[in-house]
């Protein structure tokens, strides 16, 4: 099977623009291709995790990836699957977390010579002549065309700016640039970047007379069509300090029975042939294929030292008691306190156990809370530092932990 027919097997790919040229390239090793990351943040998150893997496994068949970094397309800000504009960050945020992906993006793909590339496109697209590039680039789009775009189709009703109605320019001379520049001849991207990539591809055959491809992969999505990746607490981000190795694994242990074989496909380097024999399980045994996932993916993003730690945390937390020392922790600070005590709603806020007070009440009403084993049923119940200073563990649900220190 060669890189792209498993790429098919795994349900990757969603459109290509040529199918033949495309599994010729990347099967011979000879697509130099890219992906773009909008630096938003200063981590990555789990939205950009299947395009990591994507690229380590084309790397691997001796394809020639480029990260793009959006620190010129970051100023604007992608209006794609939006329904308001993005907030504007300043250069030196963009900058900043540009920085913050290389790191990351190195657990996945190896950069050097001869090898995978980054590139920023603020090296192009920051000093522009605004008259220049009109001239150049604004010819070879269709104004009719990019109005019926799925990006913009559904952001008219609410509002559509100029400054993101530009968005498709600046993407598609991304392309142009790198296929002049580096001579990249593919654009890699998620189902929802279709518009975009078509633009890229259209003006390298306008202005060149050349052909280049697009692919899009398949978006990570739950069984309800919801994109996954998200927890009360807001992103699963791939720095360990936003969310830490434990918290990652539990994300990935946790998804739904009907989810779990489509993440093993999508996202991990387990063989096919392994994964459709796992698909076959059914009941407990679903469990098994869930862990399978949990420490694949720890592992890739945090290393073999840190999967092994979430999973013997999660396995003995589950067995029942056991060894709390892998789970999240958080310190209550004096602030937290209210004349030197903190009631259990404030407990579960804080630490991040409850998006907030009422859905703490909502939680503890329900019984669904626990300190140090025991339910807890009334909203008043308070503690004071000392009842946490040699740590304590608070439980929401059967599968969200923390331990609390003071």
């Amino acid at each position: 099977m060669g890189v792209y027919e498993e790429l098919v097997a795994r349900g990757l790919i969603a459109q290509v623009t040529d199918e033949k040229e495309i599994r010729e390239l990347v099967n011979n090793g000879k697509a130099t291709f890219y992906i773009g990351f909008d630096p938003t943040a200063d981590s990555l998150h789990v939205g950009h995790f299947m395009a990591l893997t994507l690229m380590k496994r084309l790397q691997a068949a001796g394809n020639k990836p480029i990260a793009l970094v959006g620190g010129g397309t970051g100023m604007i800000g992608d209006p794609s699957g939006r329904t308001d504009m993005r907030s504007m960050m300043t250069i030196e945020q963009i900058d900043h977390n540009c920085e913050c992906f290389k790191k990351q993006m190195s657990r996945f793909i190896e950069f050097g010579e001869g090898k995978a590339m980054m590139v920023n496109n603020a090296d192009w697209l920051r000093n522009l002549n605004f008259l220049d590039f009109m001239r150049e680039i604004g010819p070879c789009f269709s104004v009719n065309d990019m109005l019926r775009a799925r990006c913009y189709v559904n952001r008219m009703e609410q509002g559509l700016t100029f400054l993101e109605f530009s968005y498709m320019l600046m993407q598609g001379y991304d392309f142009y640039r790198l296929y002049k520049d580096y001579g990249c001849n593919m654009e890699f991207g998620g189902d929802d970047q279709w518009s975009n990539m078509l633009a890229g591809t259209e003006l390298i055959r306008k202005k060149e007379g050349k052909d280049a491809y697009a692919l899009t992969i398949t978006l990570l999505t739950n069984k309800e069509g919801k994109k996954m990746g998200k927890t009360a607490s807001g992103a699963v981000w791939l720095d360990p300090e936003k969310t830490s190795p434990y918290e990652f694994y539990q994300y990935w242990r946790n998804v739904d029975d009907a989810d779990v074989i489509k993440c093993l496909k999508l996202l991990t380097f387990i063989p096919i042939e392994e994964i459709e024999e796992m698909a076959k399980w059914e009941g407990a045994e679903l469990n098994k294929a869930k862990e399978k996932l949990a420490y694949s993916l720890t592992e890739l993003v945090h290393g073999e030292e840190e999967a092994k730690k979430a999973d013997s945390a999660a396995k003995a937390i589950f067995v029942g008691g056991g060894d709390s020392e892998n789970m999240p922790k958080y310190t209550l600070k004096a602030e937290d306190f209210r004349d030197g005590s903190i009631d259990i709603c404030g407990v579960l806020a804080v630490s991040g156990l409850a998006k907030s007070r009422s859905e703490a009440r909502q939680n503890v009403q329900q019984g669904g809370v626990q300190v140090a084993g025991s339910k807890v049923t009334d909203i008043k119940t308070s503690y004071t530092a000392e009842d946490f200073k040699d740590g304590v563990v608070v439980q929401r649900g059967k599968k969200n932990f923390v331990k609390i220190f003071s």
